[in-house]
């Protein structure tokens, strides 16, 4: 197989961090006087970045926080999620296998999350998939993020690769939004964190699990020029 620019997405893709993201959401939550929302619901407000996640948390315990009062929310949730990254976050069964194949394979990896960068590389640390990656972009990384298609031509040149023999490899609906105005081929597992379909996304690949990956680029890469 050629060699490829390889393009993970972080939460719900790499990792299951559902279980500190809820953890974080929830402490503020609670702290502001709204009942904690259930784990299996938070996984599916996951992907658009944590003030997000905090807007879709309070929308479904109560009424709508103000723009001002996300602000100070945001800030509370970074702190506490910052101090309790992976207490329970784990990387998906075959992640790290699949990873140092590829990566002994000799194609190039990268992180492209609306996590923010340091967050991520902290993730990245204390699970030690950090040595995987050469190129890490966060969601403060660049002016902009998913589903923006420049932050994932930007991973892409930022690893020197070629869109063109690139494949965004992720979950949800923002990856597949990325993927497709970007013009890049397109991974999709089933098990992540979105609320949608993953069968609608018009993925070049639907898979189950690690161990359908390779099998999946194999083929995607056939189709290259």
């Amino acid at each position: 197989m050629q060699k490829l620019s390889l393009v993970f997405d972080l939460d719900g893709t790499l990792v299951d961090t559902a279980p500190d993201l809820s953890g974080a959401m929830n402490a503020v939550l609670r702290a502001h006087g709204r009942v904690a929302v259930p784990d299996a619901d938070v996984r599916h407000m996951v992907g658009r970045g944590a003030r997000a996640l905090l807007e879709r948390g309070f929308a479904a315990t109560g009424a709508a926080a103000s723009t001002e009062a996300l602000d100070g929310y945001f800030d509370e949730f970074i702190a506490y999620y910052g101090a309790h990254i992976a207490d329970g976050s784990v990387p998906f069964a075959g992640a790290r296998e699949a990873l140092a194949r590829f990566q002994a394979e000799g194609h190039s990896l990268a992180i492209c999350t609306n996590k923010p960068e340091a967050l991520s590389r902290n993730l990245l640390d204390a699970l030690d998939l950090t040595r995987f990656f050469g190129t890490i972009v966060g969601a403060d990384t660049l002016p902009t993020r998913k589903p923006d298609p420049l932050v994932l031509l930007k991973t892409i040149e930022l690893m020197g690769g070629d869109p063109k023999r690139a494949v965004m490899i992720g979950d949800s609906e923002v990856d597949a939004e990325t993927a497709r105005m970007a013009g890049v081929k397109l991974v999709i597992f089933t098990f992540g964190y979105s609320a949608f379909d993953p069968a609608t996304f018009g993925a070049n690949a639907l898979i189950h699990g690690y161990d359908e990956l390779p099998g999946a680029l194999a083929q995607i890469a056939a189709t290259m020029g």
